[in-house]
Parts: C-alpha cells; structure tokens; sequence
C-alpha cells in the first residue's frame, strides 16, 4: 500500500517542485494573457505527472484522485454556477432585469447615493445571488446610463465588488472551502465573516471619498454610508453565526439598499452632489414607471430563492432539511490514504434550490418552457470553458493534497515565514483570485495550503483558511477576468492597464490591513 512521501527531493527542493503547477499558472494567466481553461488543464497535467514521478504516486491512484476531484468540481461547485447564471439569464430573457434596473436608477440624482445604492447595494445582490461578473458589468452599466464616466463607473463597482464576493452565488466560494481543505462549515462562515466585518464598515464611505476626492464629499451622506455599512455587516454576521453562507450577503445587500433608499427618503443630502462640470442627473422618469406587481413578478426569483434556502436550512426547519437530506448518493472512487466517501445532496444543494427558484420565477414572468430551452443552451454555452477550468483546478487541487504536495509546500512556507504567516495569509488568497478570477477557485488551489500551514505553525487553521477567502475579495478588484468584464459591459476595451494602476493602490491597502487584522485576532485568540 503506497504512503504519503514527506519531502522527496529534500525541503526545498520538494516545495519548489510541488510549486511548479501554481507557477505555470501564475505566469500563463498574468503574464503570458492564456486562456484560462486551455493553462489550467496544462497545470492539472502538469501536477498529475509530478505526483507520480517525484512524491512516486501510484498511477491508479493519481488518475482517481483526479476523477474525484472532478467530482467535487460538477456537485455542487458546477451546479450552484450553472443555476446562478440561469437565473439571471432567465431575467433577461424576460425583461424582467430591466425593471430591476430601473427600480434601482430612479431613486435619486445625488451621484454618491446613486453609487452607493448601485455600486455598493445593488451589486453586492448580484455578486450574492449569481456572482461571476454580474455584480460588475450590470451596475457599472446602470452607472454609465445615468451619466457617470464609463471608466470612473468601472473602477467603482471594481472597488465595491469586493467584500460580498466571499459569500458570491450563494456561498460557493466558503463552501468550496469547507470542502477542499475539510473544515466546519458554520464555523469557516462566521470567521469569514468576522474578518470582512471592518471591511464592510469601511468601503462604502470610501467610495464616497473615492468619488468626491475629498473628505469634505461625506458632507451630507456619512450617516447614509455608516448605516449602509452597518445594515450590511450585521445581518451577516448574525447569519454566518447560525445559518450558513448561503444567505449571508443576499440578506446583507438588501437590508443595506433597504437603510439606503429609507435614509434617503426620511433624510436626503441637502445638496446634491454632482461631478465636476456637470449641470444635474435628473433621471428620466418615463424609464421608470413600473408598478409594485411588476416588481415582485421581476424580483420572484430572488424571492424564491431566499425563501427556499431559508426553509430548507436546519435552523429553521431541521425536520424538512432532515428529509431532504436523506435524498443523496454516497460514492467513493479514492482509496488512497486521505480518501474518503463523498456525499452528493440532490436536493439539499444551493443549486437545486436556485434553479427550483428560477423556473418557478421564469414561469410568473411568463416565459414560456421554450424559452426556458433558449435559456438552458445559452448558459450551457456560456460555462463550457468554465467548466473545464473549474474541473482542472480542483483535479489538481486534490492531486496536490493526495499525493503531499500540499504539504510540502506548507512545510517550507511555516520554516521561512514562522509566527508571522497569518499577516501574508490574505495575500495567498488575493494572488489566487489575481490569477483566476474567482474566489472558490482560489479557494481550490489554496484552501488546503492554508490549513496545512496554519497546522505548521500552530495556529488556528479555520480562521487562516477563512483568510485565503478573505483576501481573496481584495484581488476581485484587480483580476483580469474582472477588469475585462467591466471594460467590456463599459465599452471601453484597451485601457484594462489604466484600470488595473486605479485600483492597484487600493488592493494593497486593503490587503495590508486585513493581513494585519487576520494577524491581531489569531495571536489574540491564542492568548484567551
């Protein structure tokens, strides 16, 4: 029976062995502009034959190690995207995100409520509910038609698609996590949760400060922005401590464009703050005019969904969660030490409920089954690519951990970077959405390293793991794949360099201080 070679090749040489896949895609995807699903089926390749010739991984068992990771890659990481993108495909196709986007242009003309309602609210529900660029390409898109510039609209939204992107398409990023690197999922959540919190408090006033280039811009809207911030972090928190990940920034988002749009009724900002040279930005009421019915038909997904994922949660309803969870398929296809049976909910699953949501949602809209059709080709279309990057990133990340390459490196980074480790723990995670463009595939290539290491160290792995999701959302707003979307729903293809030097400055910011914070609490943690 084959055992887990420790350090075949020496320390550092193993480790720099066992880096050779994440260096691949570290150059081919930012330096060498690859595409993303032809470089990450290289680097799974790649890591499949270094386990078998250097770590001496038994072929049967890299190949099934892989099929296993492919597995995990379909259900529910697959499926949970699939359904999202449905969704709001399934909006379009009925216009219903029309009426959406309406609703959420027409409250007021005061440009820095609108970014905050739009930037901030709006696309924190996007990246909630379907995640994948919506939350960037559709409000920058509102932004643009309401007379912002299409580049300062892009680096917005870039700016505020951050935070909510740990709990993006409902929660697959933390429950990838969970999975990868085999942690308590509610305790994974709320340590996500408490280490975005300072965040969520922070951003919404700096878009204002971003916006207006003055503190003196807050005049007027710092009581709307802390309440936007508070209204969002509470909720979440209360969530991630007893429910999950699943409805942590969907609840957040809307009680935060709730407090908006309510503070803005009962106290609006005594003058409207426009940008410099423009007259006003009275929106055009005729593109507008929807009624309360109409909203909740174009809404009744969303709805659905949050209804669905909340009676079906254990804390709410044990007995039918208990039931659904009977629905399920056990397989295990790794017998190689570390493996273990996979269990494969049917109906107890995100994706399930969202696209039980959709098709309910897609029927009150009117669409027709034909229509659904359309819209089930379109979305297959749209994830082929993403399907074969998703699959080839958890192959390999389960190949790495099978065979101890995960180890190896985790090793060598607890010799050289000691007690200091949770400081540079978020940038882990901000490098690996860099690269891919996604907080669960970070998650993927990074999560067991993180826990690996924190187990190095002797610090709390759940709350360093929790970090690699963390700051993961910092490198949101400089992914490539995110500054395409934006430059791309913007129209303004060829100056992703200008954004990405915009937006540089404020990634490191944001990187340092939650490094700092993820340091603080855990060395605070060992001494209570």
């Amino acid at each position: 029976m084959w055992q887990v070679v420790q350090h075949p090749l020496g320390i550092g040489l193993s480790a720099f062995v066992a880096f050779i896949p994440l260096l691949w895609l570290l150059l081919s995807l930012g330096v060498f502009k690859m595409a993303a699903h032809r470089t990450c089926f290289i680097a799974m390749l790649m890591t499949m034959l270094l386990a078998a010739v250097a770590w001496q991984m038994p072929p049967g068992l890299v190949a099934t190690g892989a099929l296993d990771g492919a597995i995990l890659a379909i259900w529910p990481i697959l499926w949970v995207i699939f359904s999202a993108i449905f969704t709001y495909n399934m909006t379009l196709q009925t216009g219903a995100m029309d009426k959406i986007k309406g609703l959420m242009a027409g409250f007021s003309s005061d440009r820095r409520v609108q970014a905050l309602l739009i930037a901030w609210g709006f696309g924190a529900f996007l990246e909630a509910a379907a995640g994948f660029g919506t939350a960037v390409a559709i409000p920058a898109a509102i932004l643009i038609s309401l007379g912002f510039n299409p580049f300062f609209a892009s680096v917005i939204c870039l700016i505020a698609n951050t935070v909510p992107v740990a709990f993006g398409a409902v929660g697959i990023p933390v429950i990838t996590l969970a999975k990868v690197a085999d942690l308590d999922l509610l305790r994974l959540t709320l340590d996500c949760a408490i280490q975005l919190t300072p965040f969520v408090m922070i951003i919404p006033l700096a878009l204002i400060w971003i916006m207006t280039k003055s503190l003196a811009g807050l005049k007027g809207v710092i009581g709307m922005a802390i309440a936007a911030g508070i209204a969002f972090a509470i909720p979440q928190l209360i969530i991630a401590a007893y429910m999950g990940p699943e409805l942590t920034s969907i609840v957040g988002s809307v009680v935060s464009m709730i407090t908006i749009v309510l503070w803005n009724k009962i106290s609006p900002p005594k003058t409207e703050w426009y940008f410099p040279g423009e007259q006003t930005a009275k929106p055009n009421g005729q593109v507008f005019k929807t009624s309360l019915k109409e909203q909740s038909i174009a809404w009744s997904p969303y709805v659905l969904l949050f209804v669905l994922i909340l009676g079906t949660n254990n804390a709410v309803l044990p007995s039918l969660s208990k039931w659904l969870g009977t629905v399920q398929t056990s397989i295990q296809v790794y017998f190689g030490p570390g493996g273990k049976p996979m269990s494969i909910q049917w109906l107890l699953t995100p994706g399930t409920l969202i696209l039980i949501g959709a098709v309910i949602g897609g029927l009150l809209q009117g669409a027709a089954l034909g229509d659904m059709g359309t819209v089930f080709k379109k979305t297959c279309s749209q994830l082929k690519k993403t399907t074969i990057t998703v699959v080839s990133i958890v192959a390999l990340a389960k190949v790495m951990g099978y065979s101890g390459m995960v180890s190896d490196i985790a090793f060598a980074l607890a010799q050289t970077t000691g007690s200091f480790y949770p400081f540079i723990a978020p940038l882990v995670g901000a490098l690996g959405t860099f690269v891919t463009g996604s907080d669960t595939n970070a998650n993927v290539l990074f999560g067991g390293l993180q826990k690996q290491t924190a187990l190095q160290i002797g610090a709390d792995p759940t709350w360093i793991a929790a970090a690699n999701t963390s700051g993961a959302t910092a490198g949101k707003m400089i992914s490539p794949q995110s500054i395409a979307i934006a430059t791309s729903a913007t129209n303004q293809a060829g100056i992703e360099g200008d954004i990405l030097r915009e937006t540089a400055g404020y990634c490191l910011v944001y990187t340092l201080l939650l490094g700092a914070w993820v340091y603080f609490v855990n060395y605070t943690r060992l001494f209570l």
